[in-house]
């Protein structure tokens, strides 16, 4: 295995007569192929050797292992090359050569300890770790269950309840904690990690310290009847938390089964279940969504030049707004120093109040001491002119939406802001060519689209126009990072990727409302198939006025493919705005609980009349599957136009926007993802069918009706699709 470039292992006998054997594979020494090959090979070398007493196993660099190497599994869920058979890593190496071996080991743990490489180390006949180290199963979080034997050790040595508590949730507890639970027998330093592993080890030898194979532990197992009353339990609270998963019930009857028939009966049901769900939706989606989140940051022509981010060291933020003090808490809490501007005192009093509250809630949720909470407010200062403007790196505007406000802002910022700050500006609607119009500055102009709370929501849309430079886009990219968003990079346009991929969602719902369709019916369709809420709730929570003047955008921009509908403006006139005034499409109490609302149905009829459409029969009775595929095409259809246009790089961008912008959920592996599981072909031939019935607003594009008639996936791009830049 001795190849620099591949994972490996190395084997290093001591005059003590320990084996040590380190895994080395950067960044976190992940378990890929090479690597659990390498280890038998180097466990196997330490079995035979006469001079070998006993073993310790640990990772390089301060790291145990991350896991396996989830690159490897595009290749089995492709059909390529598998592992012997199920269960053969798990069963007879790790299970009958390494827990099995007539030579004691000890797994000397730092840094991390994360699935494969944790069930390695549960397999070891002791574990030492440091008191930081982290230890967990988190293979729940890509639609998985370990498969090296976690969910038979690991509740044989913290017990059932915390065992399903740390599957379920993927969290990993840290040495300490693990060390109260039994997962690990002692915490040291980590300078004296490998030589106290080495004493221990010999001290197992010796029998002064017991030998444990964890897989026939069983003081920590409940008897049966109680065992399976926690099962049951844990299986109600996922029924509840997770409807739609079928792998947290899967992990927790891989589980009884090993308390029922013993542990190896349980190692081979895991490895059955484990390759069954390699192939389902669900992993495959969370896998996709896994390597797609980290794939955002690549931009072909932009990152891939060399170019390096410049340091930004002070940002100033414009308006104290809800958006503005939200960016301002967002970037303070990553360390930057901020500037929040403003046109008077009470405005400013109330912006740099408001960063002080989103801080406050932090401190009161125990996320934040207080002496980190006076140390982060102290990087905001308030100031009512741009006389500190003059050493800013980078300016986020952030005021309404008012195009002439926005350029005189623009034009001042050219003024007094050095020649190398980017220019970016948070607006969600406005065209950003036309809010630099009166500046020399084009190059250096960007949009940087905040979703609402900023400081809570991950996404952040960084819109480059065509003269935008690459360097200002890098920069961006990298404060994108710092403050722990996933950036997105798209091309300017009316809705950038996100508003303008989802505002046929809103649209489709009113059109089959006015045509017959129940709101209520389509909110709780909509919530079932794994959105945080329907389409009406949604422009409740919104507001009418921003649903309103979003929507007026895309009525002039695409009217050929726009719904109207006077539904929401009626019910405006009558003093309903969604959550605020308490009455939208539900009413709302003082915890802000929804209620169906029976008044609705006047202004329905009131605007059915107005639009001139009579009630459908057949969407009288829609099936959950229609409402679904109704709403949602017409939002993939947009998400066609965007990647053929070139607004978006690539279709996994409009994947992780969706998930992180709309919350469209991520186990159904994204908007175009989920789409082509669907298949192009049937989703060109439904929306060819309602747009002959119900109108152009279901009209397939030209990039859909191409891809249906190749039969071919609506991800893979073409090279049809314009090069906007």
């Amino acid at each position: 295995m001795g190849s620099s470039g591949k994972g490996r292992t190395v084997l290093e006998v001591g005059a003590d007569g320990v084996a040590l054997i380190t895994i080395i594979n950067p960044p976190v020494n992940s378990l890929s192929v090479d690597v659990l090959y390498s280890l038998k090979d180097s466990y196997e070398e330490a079995l035979r050797r006469n001079d070998v007493k006993a073993i310790v196993i640990t990772g390089a660099k301060g790291k145990f292992s991350g896991g396996f190497d989830i690159s490897a599994f595009g290749g089995h869920q492709g059909g390529q090359k598998q592992e012997q058979k199920p269960g053969f890593i798990s069963v007879e190496v790790i299970t009958d050569i390494f827990e099995g071996a007539r030579k004691p080991s000890v797994a000397a743990i730092d840094g991390l300890a994360l699935g494969g490489g944790l069930e390695v180390a549960m397999a070891c006949h002791a574990r030492i770790s440091t008191p930081t180290a982290q230890l967990g199963l988190p293979e729940l979080q890509l639609g998985l269950i370990p498969g090296f034997g976690g969910t038979q050790r690991l509740p044989r040595l913290v017990g059932i309840s915390k065992a399903l508590e740390m599957m379920l949730t993927s969290k990993p507890v840290k040495g300490e904690e693990a060390h109260d639970l039994g997962l690990v027998d002692a915490i040291v330093s980590p300078d004296q990690l490998v030589s106290t592993a080495r004493k221990w080890v010999l001290d197992i030898l010796e029998r002064r310290r017991p030998w444990v194979a964890s897989l026939h532990k069983t003081d920590k197992l409940e008897p049966l009847g109680e065992a399976r009353e926690i099962l049951k339990f844990a299986r109600a609270q996922v029924r509840k938390q997770a409807p739609n998963l079928k792998h947290p019930l899967v992990c927790i009857d891989v589980v009884e089964e090993g308390i029922a028939s013993g542990g190896r009966s349980g190692l081979w049901k895991e490895a059955e279940s484990f390759q069954g769900l390699l192939q389902s939706d669900t992993c495959k989606s969370l896998v996709h969504v896994f390597f797609a989140q980290r794939g955002t940051s690549k931009v072909p022509g932009v990152t891939d030049r060399g170019l390096m981010p410049r340091r930004v060291t002070k940002v100033a933020v414009i308006g104290g707004g809800l958006m503005g003090s939200g960016i301002a808490t967002a970037l303070i809490l990553s360390g930057y120093p901020v500037i929040l501007k403003e046109v008077n005192d009470k405005f400013l009093q109330a912006g740099i109040g408001r960063v002080r509250a989103n801080l406050q809630s932090r401190v009161k949720k125990g996320k934040m001491t207080q002496e980190k909470f006076e140390k982060t407010v102290s990087l905001l200062k308030g100031v009512l002119d741009y006389e500190n403007f003059r050493d800013v790196d980078m300016v986020i505007e952030a005021v309404i939406e008012k195009v002439s406000l926005k350029q005189q802002i623009f034009a001042d910022l050219e003024k007094y802001c050095p020649q190398h700050c980017i220019l970016a500006s948070n607006t969600s609607t406005i065209d950003l060519n036309l809010i630099g119009e009166k500046t020399k500055s084009h190059d250096r102009i960007i949009g940087a689209h905040f979703f609402s709370p900023a400081h809570v929501m991950p996404l952040l849309e960084i819109v480059r126009t065509n003269q935008t430079s690459p360097q200002a886009i890098v920069d961006l990219l990298e404060v994108g990072k710092r403050i722990k968003k996933t950036p997105v990079v798209v091309g300017n346009c009316t809705g950038f990727a996100v508003n303008r991929v989802f505002f046929p969602y809103t649209q489709a719902a009113l059109l089959l409302v006015e045509r017959g369709a129940d709101v209520y019916q389509i909110d709780r369709v909509i919530s079932k198939f794994g959105m945080p809420m329907g389409p009406f709730r949604l422009v409740d929570l919104v507001g009418f006025g921003v649903a309103i003047a979003t929507g007026t955008q895309f009525v002039v921009n695409f009217p050929e493919r726009t719904y109207k509908s006077m539904l929401i403006p009626l019910m405006q006139e009558d003093g309903r705005a969604g959550e605020t005034t308490r009455k939208g499409f539900y009413t709302y109490d003082d915890r802000r609980k929804a209620t169906p609302d029976t008044q609705l149905k006047g202004y329905i009829e009131k605007s059915r009349s107005i639009s001139g459409v009579s009630i459908d029969p057949k969407l009288l009775k829609l099936s959950e599957q229609d409402i679904v595929e109704m709403i949602f095409f017409p939002v993939v259809n947009e998400a066609c136009r965007v990647l053929a246009e070139g607004i978006a790089v690539k279709a996994a961008d409009l994947d992780i926007a969706a998930i992180m912008g709309m919350g469209f959920p991520p186990y159904r592996g994204g908007l175009l993802f989920w789409a082509d599981l669907l298949g192009s072909k049937y989703i060109y031939t439904r929306l060819e069918e309602w747009s002959n019935t119900y109108g152009e607003f279901f009209k397939p594009c030209a990039y859909l009706a191409e891809r249906a008639a190749n039969g071919a996936p609506l991800s893979s791009q073409s090279n049809q699709a314009k090069s906007r830049l």
